[in-house]
């Protein structure tokens, strides 16, 4: 469906007060910024703020929705004949090679891993989230596969899977911080998904094999 005037008016507003936010966080630091001066300076009061964003957190990981489905995702729209961990390697490999934003491979990207490092509040929001993923990309396992409530094993290749994903990410963030160029992290870490590849065993690499319609 199209969006309409008053849908997209609201998407910009969200986003404006994200953007401004974020400005913020990332000049002063997360702890020093309140969200009556995010509201000041976004030109917006305090409670339209949390009309967008209940709590203060959502305001730096406003784009958390994207990520917290993403190997679920992945896994659910898995090729004919591509198993799980298949379909998450050759995504990861599609945005690393792609030098995505999304993962992180973008200018800026060390100061904002700066602030949640430096920020309690942060670092105990982006666990949450990866607990999240963790249990969506179960969840979804289960349902593809079948698997009894009883059967651990979705959980334990949600945890394979999820191991290729988060040290994906902490690479990149690694060498982000470090003040890495992102082409020259992608080339590194496209070498790294080889190598974590390799690593998998057979029953991993097998696992939720997608069969023919």
């Amino acid at each position: 469906m199209a969006e309409g005037l008053r849908e997209r008016k609201k998407r910009q507003t969200r986003q404006y007060i994200s953007d401004v936010a974020t400005g913020l966080f990332i000049e002063r630091g997360f702890d020093a910024v309140t969200v009556a001066e995010i509201a000041d300076a976004a030109n917006v009061s305090v409670n339209t703020v949390y009309n967008y964003f209940p709590a203060k957190e959502d305001l730096f990981f406003d784009r958390s929705a994207g990520v917290v489905d993403r190997l679920a995702r992945w896994v659910r729209g898995r090729d004919v004949g591509e198993s799980a961990v298949g379909a998450v390697l050759r995504e990861l490999r599609g945005e690393v090679e792609a030098v995505s934003p999304r993962m992180g491979l973008m200018p800026g990207y060390a100061s904002f891993m700066r602030v949640i490092e430096e920020a309690p509040a942060l670092r105990s929001r982006l666990w949450a989230l990866g607990q999240e993923v963790q249990a969506n990309l179960e969840q979804a396992l289960r349902e593809e596969t079948g698997a009894a409530d009883d059967d651990e094993l979705p959980n334990l290749m949600a945890g394979q899977i999820g191991w290729v994903h988060s040290t994906v990410i902490a690479v990149i963030s690694r060498e982000m911080v470090k003040g890495c160029e992102p082409r020259e992290v992608s080339r590194e870490v496209l070498v790294l998904l080889d190598d974590i590849e390799d690593l998998l065993s057979e029953k991993v690499l097998n696992y939720a094999v997608r069969g023919p319609a």
